[in-house]
């Protein structure tokens, strides 16, 4: 595993792919933040997954694996979502407290279940 700072530098990349993606469609294309939120979680988690597998982790994991984490990630991104437009956040708010979410939870579900050291 690389160190800290490849992992903060995917992290930032993976945010600011979410907020970009948030803010279009919720702006651009007029969609509620639940939907929003949890499209532009997709699109980033799929690109922190493929970078963090070829460069901060090095190792392979299973597609399961990979699908468990979008749809638990991706539960929580909608529930933040349904949150904010029931309560009438702004989407600043939506965007800022999904993100501290899923760099808490993001890296410790890719750091122990996707790529866990291999126990032989």
């Amino acid at each position: 595993m690389k160190g800290i700072t490849a992992i903060g530098v995917i992290g930032f990349a993976d945010a600011l792919i979410h907020w970009q993606i948030f803010f279009v469609l919720c702006t651009a294309v007029g969609l509620d933040q639940a939907s929003s939120n949890f499209a532009a979680f997709c699109v980033a988690a799929a690109f922190s997954f493929y970078v963090n597998a070829l460069y901060t982790f090095e190792r392979e994991t299973s597609v399961f694996a990979y699908l468990m984490f979008v749809g638990a990630m991706g539960a929580v991104s909608f529930g933040v979502g349904v949150i904010a437009d029931a309560c009438h956040l702004p989407g600043l708010v939506t965007v800022a407290s999904f993100s501290l979410i899923n760099i808490l939870l993001g890296y410790c579900f890719f750091r122990f279940v996707l790529f866990r050291e291999r126990r032989i």
